[in-house]
């Protein structure tokens, strides 16, 4: 479980999070949603450590990453799985080498054993085949495939997703959404996504943080988001036409 408590941070005069307050829970894909600009990456990237607030707590299943010596934040990035919005694959590695990178930097285990690990995790996201392909020889959802295999390799605790379908066409996205759905279950995770993608809020949404100019303004679950009464996060959600006609049918 993720806690965040009282999160504040401002850029010289302008509060890009105001006194946040959200609970991720273990075994749940957490969504933070809202406009760009709206301060969710900053809200990301404090959970994980790049940016320190100005005030709050980040807890760690009670650990404050705020107040964590070099050696504890350390450890504590051995339990965390990384999806960065563009793969962020070694262009001179191949599949299995990129998913084996940090098992070769944390793990103790054997050569023999940590390929072992990376093949499983490979196979896990369907990629076994592609093992010695490079990054230039895959597609789009390949390379994200291949970046959940090697976030998952050191089996984190905490799954962390930056717009893990960004640059998707929807098909594809779907499959990202319900492989990190099916992983979260499969590893019991505490996996947060930031997106403003509405599909993976209808498809995964189990628990929503919307955040409307550094406030949370709302949150619960994919099923409350249709018969929201807040103004602010209706007018997010239902600028698409899809979750509108969705919105329509579960009147009815």
């Amino acid at each position: 479980m993720i806690e965040v408590k009282n999160l504040t941070k401002s850029f010289e005069d302008r509060k890009v999070l105001d006194n946040i307050q959200a609970t991720f829970e273990d075994g749940q894909t957490n969504l933070i949603i809202g406009r760009s600009g709206s301060g969710k990456t900053v809200m990301m990237k404090c959970i994980i450590g790049l940016i320190i607030p100005d005030k709050g707590e980040i807890l760690y299943d009670t650990r404050n990453i705020l107040e964590m010596k070099k050696h504890e934040l350390n450890h504590l990035r051995r339990e965390m799985g990384m999806l960065f919005q563009g793969s962020a694959l070694f262009d001179s590695m191949t599949v299995l080498e990129n998913v084996m990178f940090p098992l070769n930097m944390f793990s103790k285990d054997s050569s023999r054993e940590r390929r072992k690990r990376a093949y499983s995790c490979l196979e896990r996201v369907n990629l076994a085949d592609a093992h010695n392909l490079y990054p230039s020889e895959i597609s789009g959802g390949m390379m994200k495939r291949a970046a959940i295999a090697r976030a998952i390799a050191l089996q984190p605790k905490y799954l962390l997703c930056d717009e893990p379908n960004s640059g998707l066409d929807p098909k594809t996205a779907l499959v990202i959404d319900e492989l990190i759905h099916g992983i979260t279950k499969e590893y019991n995770m505490t996996t947060v996504i930031n997106t403003h993608d509405m599909n993976s809020v209808m498809n995964i949404g189990e628990n929503i943080i919307f955040i409307k100019e550094g406030v949370k303004e709302w949150q619960g679950t994919k099923e409350q988001v249709i018969s929201s009464n807040n103004a602010a996060l209706n007018d997010f959600i239902f600028a698409s036409d899809l979750l509108r006609k969705a919105s329509e049918l579960e009147k009815k």
